[in-house]
C-alpha cells in the first residue's frame, strides 16, 4: 500500500509563476491574443485594425489601430495586472459597457512573450513605446507614428514550452486566427479588419453599416439571396437583429451560427439551441443554420465577469430571453418564403459559398420510367424482358434482400421490391458510404480532370483552410491551383466508378475540415475528415442517377465489412417497409 505523502508547508508563489498562470487564464493560443488586442483596439474607438500574424502567430502577432492611444505616462501601468482605463468604481461591474475591463489581456500576453508596445495619444509630437519580456520592462523608446497604438507579440510562449508543444500546426492557428477575426467582425461590423500574413493579405473586411452586408463578407455575397431578415423588440430592454439563412441553406456543424450580445462576440448554448428551435421542423437533426443574430440587452442584466476570456457571459432571465429569441426568429421564419430559385451550375452568385448547401423542394413526381434492355450476364444486376418499365435487379446476398428497382423519388430515393417487402435507398447515403469506404481502404480517391477548369472565389477561412489541410485535399480527389488573391481554379474533381463530384463541392469540403472533419462521425480526426470527404464527393440528393449506376454501387457495399448499410454519420442507407403496413394504409385486410 502507497503511503500518504508527507504534509508540504504552504508557501506564496513567486511573481513570475502568478502571472504565467494569470496569463494561462487569457491566452490559450494566438487567436487569442488576436482576440484581446482587438478588442482593446474597438474599446479605444478605433475604426480600422490591421493584423499582421507570422508562424500562425507563433512568431509575430502584430495588431496595429487608429484609436485614441495611451498617454506615455500611462504605457508602465498598460502592462501591469489590473490596471485598466474601463473601470473607475466598484458599481461599474454591475453594468458593463466596454469589451475589456479586467486589465489582465497586455499583462497576461507580456507575462509570455516578448511584447512591444508604441502608441500616440492625440495632441502629442510623437509615439511612445515600451519594451517588455516575460513581464518585465526592459526598455522605452520614442518613434513616428500616426494617431493610434500598435502591439507587437513576438515568440508566444516562449517561456512556456510545455504550453507551446501543445499548439497546432502554424497553418491550424492562423486558420483559428481568421475565425475569431471574423466573430469580432460580426459582433462589431463598424470596424473594419484587415489580416495579413508573411506571404501577402489574407482578408479584408471593411466597415460597414448593417449586419447583412457584414454577412456578405464572411459568408459571401450569394448569402443575402437565400437570407431573411430578422428585426424585433419581443420585450422592453431587449433587441434582435439577425441576417440567418433559409432552411435551405444550412451546414453540418453549429460553427455557422454567430452570436452577439451588446457588440461583444460571444457563445452561448441556451441562445444557439434557442435559434436552432427555431428551425426545428425546417430542418434535419443533422443541419444547423447558418448566419449572425445580435442581441442588445440591458447591460445591467449582463454578467460578463464569469470567464476570463469573457466570450461566456451570464445573463438574468436568460431561459426567458432565449424563448423570446426563439420566437422572434420562428416568425420571421414562418413569415418568409421558404423555396428559393436554385442559380444553375455556374451561374453568377452559385454556388453559395462558405459550405452552404442549397436543396430545392419540389412536388412528389411519377415515378421514373426505366428503359427495357437485354439480361447482362455475369453480373448480379438482371434486367428483365417484357412490356413496360423493366426494374433493374440486384441479387440478394446474406445480408440483404433481393432489389428491384422500379422508380426514383425526388432524385434522391430509389423505390425497390422485395418479395412482399417495399424498400427505400438513399442514393446520397449508399454512394457516401461506398466513397468512404473506398477513401478508407486505398487512402485516396481517383481523380477526373477538367476540360475546363472552373474558376472559385474562397473566403478569408476558406483560403486558410486550404493551405492547413493540403493532405487531406490531396487525398480527396480535388486539385486546384491558385488564381490570384483568394481565388483558385479547380482543375480536376475526385472520380468514383464512373461519377464525377461537382467542382463546387469544393468550398463546403473546406469549411468542414476547417471545423474538424464530420462531428457526427465517433471516430478520429482522420475518420471524420475522410467522412467530409465522403460527404462531398458523392452523389447529391437532386443528381440524375441510373438505375443500373445505384446498382453498381449496392453492390459496392455488399463487399464491405458489417454495418455497410449505414453512412459514415450513421444514417440508414436501406429502409424496408412491409407490404403489411402498406396495406393497412389502405384500410386493406391481405394481398
Amino acid at each position: 500500500m502507497t503511503a500518504p505523502p508527507a504534509p508540504r508547508a504552504i508557501r506564496r508563489l513567486d511573481e513570475g509563476t502568478v502571472q504565467r498562470i494569470a496569463a494561462g487564464e487569457v491566452v490559450e493560443r494566438p487567436a487569442s491574443v488576436v482576440k484581446e488586442l482587438v478588442e482593446n483596439a474597438v474599446d479605444a474607438g478605433a475604426r480600422e485594425v490591421r493584423i499582421r500574424i507570422e508562424g500562425g502567430g507563433l512568431e509575430l502577432i502584430a495588431v496595429e489601430d487608429d484609436g485614441a492611444g495611451i498617454p506615455a505616462a500611462d504605457l508602465p501601468l498598460a502592462v501591469e495586472r489590473h490596471a485598466t482605463s474601463k473601470l473607475e468604481r466598484v458599481e461599474d461591474l454591475a453594468a458593463i459597457a466596454t469589451l475589456g475591463f479586467r486589465g489582465e489581456a497586455l499583462a497576461s500576453i507580456a507575462a509570455v512573450a516578448r511584447l512591444r508596445l508604441l502608441s500616440r495619444a492625440e495632441g502629442t509630437a510623437a509615439a511612445s513605446g515600451l519594451s517588455v519580456v516575460a513581464g518585465q520592462i526592459v526598455g522605452r523608446f520614442v518613434e513616428g507614428r500616426a494617431p493610434g497604438t500598435t502591439v507587437e507579440v513576438r515568440d508566444l510562449f516562449f517561456n512556456t514550452p510545455a504550453r507551446r508543444k501543445f499548439l497546432h500546426a502554424p497553418a491550424a492557428e492562423q486558420l483559428e486566427v481568421l475565425s475569431s477575426v471574423e466573430r469580432l467582425y460580426l459582433a462589431r461590423p463598424t470596424v473594419g479588419l484587415a489580416v495579413d500574413n508573411e506571404h501577402g493579405e489574407l482578408a479584408r473586411l471593411p466597415p460597414v453599416a448593417s449586419l447583412g452586408e457584414a454577412a456578405a463578407r464572411v459568408f459571401g455575397p450569394e448569402f443575402l439571396s437565400q437570407s431573411f431578415r430578422v428585426a424585433a423588440r419581443p420585450a422592453p430592454g431587449l433587441a434582435v437583429d439577425a441576417v440567418l439563412g433559409r432552411p435551405a441553406v444550412s451546414r453540418s456543424s453549429s460553427g455557422a451560427l454567430y452570436l452577439a450580445l451588446n457588440g461583444r462576440a460571444i457563445t452561448s448554448r441556451p441562445l444557439a439551441q434557442a435559434v436552432r428551435l427555431a428551425f426545428a421542423d425546417h430542418l434535419p437533426r443533422t443541419r444547423y443554420p447558418v448566419g449572425a443574430v445580435h442581441l442588445e440587452v440591458e447591460p445591467a442584466r449582463v454578467d460578463v465577469n464569469v470567464h476570463p476570456t469573457k466570450r461566456e457571459v451570464r445573463i438574468a432571465g436568460e431561459r426567458d430571453l432565449a424563448d423570446r429569441v426563439r420566437r422572434a426568429v420562428r416568425d420571421a421564419l414562418l413569415a418568409t418564403p421558404q423555396v428559393a430559385d436554385r442559380p444553375a451550375a455556374g451561374a453568377a452568385g452559385a454556388p453559395l459559398r462558405g459550405g452552404t448547401s442549397t436543396v430545392s423542394v419540389g412536388h412528389l413526381p411519377p415515378l421514373a420510367a426505366l428503359p427495357r434492355v437485354a439480361e447482362e450476364a455475369g453480373r448480379g444486376v438482371q434486367r428483365t424482358l417484357g412490356e413496360g418499365p423493366v426494374p433493374v435487379t440486384v441479387a440478394a446476398t446474406a445480408r440483404r434482400p433481393r432489389l428491384s428497382f422500379v422508380g426514383q423519388l425526388f432524385r434522391l430515393y430509389w423505390v425497390a421490391e422485395s418479395g412482399d417487402d417495399l424498400l427505400l435507398v438513399d442514393q446520397h447515403a449508399a454512394s457516401e458510404r461506398a466513397i468512404y469506404s473506398a477513401l478508407r481502404r486505398e487512402g485516396r480517391l481517383a481523380q477526373q480532370e477538367l476540360v475546363e477548369p472552373v474558376r472559385l472565389e474562397l473566403t478569408p477561412r476558406q483560403a486558410a483552410t486550404l493551405g492547413a489541410h493540403a493532405e487531406a485535399i490531396a487525398r480527396s480527389g480535388f486539385r486546384v491551383a491558385a488564381f490570384g488573391g483568394r481565388a483558385v481554379r479547380v482543375e480536376a474533381v475526385p472520380a468514383y466508378r464512373g461519377r464525377r463530384a461537382r467542382s463546387e463541392a469544393f468550398p463546403a469540403l473546406l469549411e468542414e475540415l476547417a471545423a474538424g472533419g464530420r462531428a457526427t462521425v465517433p471516430d478520429g480526426l482522420v475518420e471524420r475528415t475522410d467522412a467530409t470527404i465522403a460527404c462531398h464527393s458523392a452523389v447529391r440528393a437532386g443528381d440524375a442517377l441510373g438505375a443500373e449506376e445505384l446498382a453498381r454501387i449496392v453492390e459496392a457495399l455488399d463487399a464491405e465489412p458489417e454495418g455497410a448499410y449505414t453512412c459514415p454519420h450513421g444514417r440508414p442507407i436501406l429502409v424496408r417497409i412491409p407490404r403489411s403496413r402498406v396495406d393497412r394504409w389502405f384500410l386493406r385486410s391481405g394481398p
